[in-house]
């Protein structure tokens, strides 16, 4: 696994909420918040990461398809070699992933879909706790959402809205 960064960054970062109540930036005290100009400035690092993470996830899922249709195709109880050999692929690719995982979340961003490479940037507006939402392939961050609307509820951000 290609690692991206050499410095270990805290990465205890916990989010909880009371029912019925809109999550406000103090419910997370231990979680960095970004502006959308930080988030941005982290984009040349975060992009090369989650580049390796959708790659990786590809492979991963192309051995997972592999292994099933292997396994179907298999008699008998013993395992083939080539099974053997794909149970250890996807393995070592679903660990390089989480590693992956691991650097992102290093530098307080969450991971959200490996698949399309998209990720969250915690933030705030006016004083409730947003997602900044970035997709590989877009040039910088330009949407934001609650955090309980998800990829769907993306809104195109507003550079007065957050700071």
């Amino acid at each position: 696994m290609r690692r991206h960064r050499n410095a270990a960054v805290d990465g205890s970062k916990s989010a909880s909420s009371k029912h019925n109540e809109r999550p406000t930036a103090s419910n997370f005290p231990d979680m960095q918040l970004f502006t959308v100009e930080q988030a941005n400035r982290t984009l040349p690092l975060v992009r090369k990461i989650v580049d390796d993470v959708v790659q990786q996830h590809r492979r991963w899922r192309e051995a997972i398809l592999e292994l099933d249709l292997v396994a179907s195709s298999t008699r008998g109880e013993e395992p083939s070699e080539r099974a053997r050999v794909l149970e250890r692929t996807v393995q070592t690719l679903a660990r390089e992933i989480d590693g992956y995982k691991r650097e992102l979340e290093d530098l307080g961003i969450q991971l959200k879909d490996p698949r399309l490479g998209l990720v969250d940037f915690p933030s705030e507006m006016n004083g409730r706790a947003v997602l900044l939402c970035w997709r590989l392939g877009e040039p910088e961050v330009q949407f934001w959402h609650d955090v309980d609307s998800g990829y769907a509820g993306r809104q195109p951000l507003s550079r007065e809205l957050v700071g």
